[in-house]
């Protein structure tokens, strides 16, 4: 007999994802989420098509599909939280792409979908602050459930893989990147300046998805062009 996490698993891409994993996140999660330390972390994979059409800016066909992943993100979530909720535990869906600005920070969501994709073993995070999935490379866009139901958890993935490319800091017209590598516990400070990716896209692409979306670096990552290099080798 199928067990409740199996259950779950094969819903969840059922409904639409592309991968899904679960985690132990108690030691990542703000206070008024500590008593739901599991987290199943799932990402949807964006259309090779559409990424493939950025170039210096966004595309008015990226930020609808920008828009309508998140919104099937953000049903998948839901109906999962609701599941969940049926067998007897607690389930929070957090918001596929929501921005809450703290005291702390003013660019940042009530958790870290990237926390928790990198802990379930989804991906590592690039130097362009992107989640990097072996698979897909940056081209996915994630999703979080924190539950209170015991999951197996899976192991997070320490190291990156960007090495010594800087294709994605050079490429970033806010200069935000800073190409310094990620690694577990630094501060994303180091990594990227939320501020300058945030203020360059709300003044030069206002007239695309009102200043809310960009995708160059994720364009130009090379583990996302692999995946239609490996296409072309099996043609």
């Amino acid at each position: 007999m199928a067990s409740n996490a199996e259950i779950l698993k094969e819903k969840i891409i059922e409904w639409g994802a592309s991968k899904v994993a679960f985690a132990n996140a108690g030691d990542y999660l703000p206070a008024y989420f500590k008593n739901l330390k599991y987290a199943v972390s799932i990402a949807v994979r964006l259309s090779d098509a559409i990424i493939d059409e950025i170039k210096d800016a966004p595309t008015h066909t990226y930020f609808h599909h920008y828009k309508a992943v998140n919104a099937l993100i953000d049903n998948i979530t839901l109906r999962a939280s609701l599941l969940i909720q049926d067998w007897g535990y607690l389930a929070a869906a957090i918001p596929a792409s929501q921005t809450v600005k703290t005291s702390e920070d003013l660019y940042t969501g009530i958790f870290q979908h990237k926390t928790a994709a990198n802990l379930s073993g989804l991906g590592w995070i690039g130097k362009s602050g992107l989640l990097i999935t072996p698979e897909y490379g940056p081209r996915v866009r994630l999703g979080t459930i924190l539950t209170d139901m015991e999951l197996p958890g899976t192991e997070d993935i320490h190291n990156t893989d960007c090495k010594g490319c800087n294709i994605c800091k050079i490429a970033c017209p806010a200069m935000a990147i800073t190409g310094k590598n990620w690694y577990k516990g630094v501060q994303r400070s180091e990594i990227i300046d939320a501020e300058a990716c945030s203020k360059y896209m709300n003044t030069n692409f206002k007239h695309i998805g009102r200043g809310s979306v960009c995708g160059i670096c994720m364009n130009v990552c090379p583990h996302g062009k692999n995946i239609n290099k490996r296409k072309m080798e099996r043609v």
